[in-house]
């Protein structure tokens, strides 16, 4: 029965890091500049990674394996956001400007939110 459980949350856990690796690989895809790429990158492949790392955790048992998987994850925990920030920022100062609404666009946006200007 206990085998049934730790099967069952494996799988949970890797789909759900599948799914977050899906919705990230679409957000690179589908977002308009180098910001806001590495902003779904960066988010989605540490909660990815995390819980696919989660569900070999399950899968290996009380092993060695399980030792290695957790460093691995605190490996990608530290430094995945440190490189996302180190592109964005060498993005910045290489002169990539972020995208932004045109301002003959703007009222557009405005009255999304009732027309109050935030």
């Amino acid at each position: 029965m206990t085998d049934l459980i730790l099967e069952v949350l494996s799988w949970m856990s890797i789909l759900g890091g599948l799914f977050f690796m899906i919705v990230g690989t679409i957000g690179v895809v589908r977002m308009p500049d180098v910001y806001t790429r590495l902003h779904a990158a960066g988010m989605t492949d540490t909660m990815g990674a995390g819980l696919l790392l989660l569900g070999m955790c399950f899968q290996a048992g009380l092993t060695l394996v399980l030792v290695r998987l957790i460093l691995i994850y605190a490996f990608l925990l530290f430094t995945s956001p440190i490189s996302t920030h180190a592109l964005a920022s060498a993005a910045l100062s290489g002169g990539v400007e972020p995208y932004t609404v045109p301002a003959d666009r703007a009222g557009e946006f405005n009255s999304l939110n009732g027309g109050q200007n935030s």
